[in-house]
């Protein structure tokens, strides 16, 4: 009350004092009206009069880093297939070791199983001249209906989607949107009605149906699955630092796997950028104690080069799976893809 008092008091004495300068001040009829473009203008308040023959000018302020990098370098987005070729797979990269590893108690991993790969075709080595990974790697047409049936086919049949409404559905899956939910697909009724629909207008009518495909890449991760299935598109167009972390830290039934499913960016490509980035390491890196739906991460870790694995995504290799205490890994620090499928 005291401050709309005050206020109202300061508006009564600016109509006062209005009224009292009409009064004293004469109009413009008593006077000889001088032309407007006579009068001299004044500056403008907290302005200096500028010579208009003097070259100097006061500099513009930049930012701190503007002193150092050009404008391209300080927003550093490139063209991702040409960075990717500058790099290399190094498969056979040196085993990492921790400075806090027990060398005496913990195991040694076996040469060759750090990283695995699969083929497509060896999905279903039953079906004579499906020609699985040779569509699936030459077709981009048969890649985007494989992606977007998938995701639509888990985002329908997911309870925690049910009830949003359809503008948050049509966001949610836009090709550019990374999507989450279940890969298990055991009940009689078929989940993955679009997704067979695909398949088999693609691959004929010897293709598996959608709830086969899904299970026959669930059944790489092993015993004890979470069932977790993700779609991960990450950061394009830029180069990113690696964040290096395990996903739960622990193989819960010894097989326990991670299993990756890359779609490539471009038809018959051979090259890094699908597939996480991992460092193998020499003994396995159990973290029983850590809570199992949370991330081990290690952070500000950073690992030479020679350590980095960029597994190459090419037809026969469309998969690759690990089991979470062989390798940490990271998005790789250059991504191109369209997305990389995670199943747990």
């Amino acid at each position: 009350l005291q401050h709309y008092l005050c206020i109202m008091h300061s508006v009564s004495i600016a109509t006062i004092l209005i009224f009292a300068y009409g009064a004293i001040i004469p109009s413009t009829s008593g006077f000889a009206a001088r032309d407007a473009s006579s009068r001299t203008r004044r500056p403008p308040p907290n302005r200096t009069r500028r010579n208009p023959s003097s070259s100097s000018s006061p500099k513009p302020k930049r930012a701190p880093h503007q002193f150092d990098h050009t404008k391209e370098e300080a927003r550093p987005f490139l063209d991702n297939n040409l960075a990717v070729k500058e790099q290399l797979a190094n498969d056979d990269a040196p085993e990492y070791t921790f400075e806090d590893d027990d060398t005496e108690q913990a195991t040694i991993i076996p040469d060759g199983t750090h990283l695995v790969y699969f083929s497509l075709d060896e999905l279903f080595p039953n079906i004579a001249d499906l020609g699985f990974s040779h569509k699936f790697c030459t077709d981009g047409k048969f890649r985007d209906d494989l992606r977007n049936s998938m995701r639509e086919d888990i985002f329908d049949s997911t309870p925690a989607y049910e009830n949003l409404p359809a503008k948050a559905r049509k966001i949610l899956l836009l090709p550019d949107s990374s999507l989450q939910g279940s890969w298990t697909c055991r009940d009689e009724t078929l989940r993955m009605k679009k997704l067979t629909e695909v398949l088999n207008h693609h691959l004929g009518e010897q293709s598996p149906t959608g709830d086969e495909f899904m299970e026959a890449i669930g059944s790489l991760c092993g015993s004890e699955p979470s069932y977790h299935w993700i779609d991960i598109v990450g950061v394009m167009n830029r180069r990113i630092p690696h964040s290096w972390h395990q996903d739960t830290g622990r193989s819960r039934g010894g097989d326990t796997k991670t299993v990756l499913l890359g779609f490539p960016k471009e038809d018959n490509y051979s090259g890094v950028g699908v597939f996480s980035h991992a460092v193998k390491l020499k003994y396995e890196k159990s973290s029983k104690e850590h809570a199992l739906d949370d991330p081990v991460v290690y952070s500000g870790l950073k690992i030479d080069d020679e350590y980095i694995v960029r597994p190459q995504f090419e037809q026969g290799k469309e998969i690759v799976m690990f089991r979470d205490v062989d390798v940490i890994h990271s998005s790789p620090d250059v991504a191109y893809r369209s997305s990389v499928m995670r199943y747990m």
